[in-house]
């Protein structure tokens, strides 16, 4: 089975307007719900491409039951542990330009954080552990890093969708993926990136210690995939931006979608890639009819 680990998970709440003058009464044209978080992303995309994963984290309220609710129509397995604050509400603000006010989350007791805990005693080597997203203020610091040395005492894939201090700490767990963009890649080693054979010299260093691979999102300069045999690197097809959310939640979702199905690693960057691309291009995450529309335009090479 495969995971998906969202601490923070959140309603979204999309909010379309034609202006928005503040202080006073505005309109909207638009609106709309989705559940978010990184690692409900994954499962979601991971389903569409037919592959099935398990949902779980934190969740509480009316808010945390509309997300049970929709990923049960969407048939995503989820085992979220319950808490007694309501799940937070992100708010995006969509007119000419984008702002969002994100929602604070629940608190966790320290008896839901071992019952969540719990769940990894009772994994096994075969299956696949992701997580995404940051740290929420109301865990422990160092939880990635316990969820981590589980996994690895029975032989778990990990993969770790994750920015910032939460990056550091999982480096050194040795994780089976991990998914920086440029400028992250460049915060872990206090540089600057703006080159693919800067990415890949920085992408090689985390390979040596220990991590199996890295996938480095370069904006319009396209993708890399390193590995410690081989390194790839990928097109940016041409399309126009719609949605920035989730996209890289996507690749993660579509490369590891591949993976499991025992695709080669060089044909589950591309799908990963452009599962990407497909969410970019779109008002939300990516589907199966998409990514094969795009898959055509990407040219994966040896670097």
């Amino acid at each position: 089975m495969i995971y998906t680990v969202t601490l923070n998970p959140s309603v979204d709440y999309i909010v379309r307007l034609e202006q928005l003058e503040l202080g006073a009464l505005n309109r909207m044209t638009e609106d709309s719900k989705f559940p978010g978080g990184k690692g409900i992303n994954v499962s979601r995309v991971m389903k569409r491409l037919g592959v099935e994963s398990k949902a779980i984290g934190f969740l509480g309220g009316f808010t945390g039951s509309f997300i049970e609710d929709f990923l049960t129509a969407e048939n995503i397995n989820h085992q979220f542990i319950r808490v007694s604050g309501d799940t937070r509400i992100n708010i995006k603000l969509k007119t000419d330009v984008e702002t969002e006010i994100n929602g604070l989350g629940p608190s966790v007791s320290d008896d839901q954080l071992n019952l969540f805990l719990q769940q990894f005693e009772q994994m096994n080597k075969d299956d696949i552990v992701i997580l995404a997203g940051s740290i929420p203020g109301t865990l422990p610091s160092s939880i990635y890093k316990r969820i981590m040395e589980v996994c690895r005492g029975k032989g778990m894939k990990v993969v770790a969708d994750v920015s910032g201090d939460a990056l550091k700490e999982v480096v050194s767990e040795k994780p089976f993926l991990i998914k920086p963009n440029h400028h992250e890649l460049g915060e872990l080693f206090q540089t600057t990136i703006e080159t693919v054979e800067e990415a890949h010299e920085y992408a090689k260093m985390l390979i040596a210690k220990g991590v199996q691979h890295v996938i480095v999102s370069l904006a319009e300069k396209g993708a890399l995939l390193v590995t410690e045999n081989s390194s790839f690197v990928a097109n940016v097809p041409k399309g126009k931006v719609l949605n920035s959310v989730g996209a890289g939640d996507s690749v993660v979702g579509g490369f590891i979608s591949a993976y499991a199905t025992n695709k080669p690693i060089e044909e589950a960057f591309k799908i990963g890639v452009a599962s990407g691309s497909a969410t970019a291009f779109s008002l939300e995450l990516c589907t199966k009819e998409k990514i094969e529309e795009l898959l055509p335009q990407f040219e994966v090479k040896r670097f």
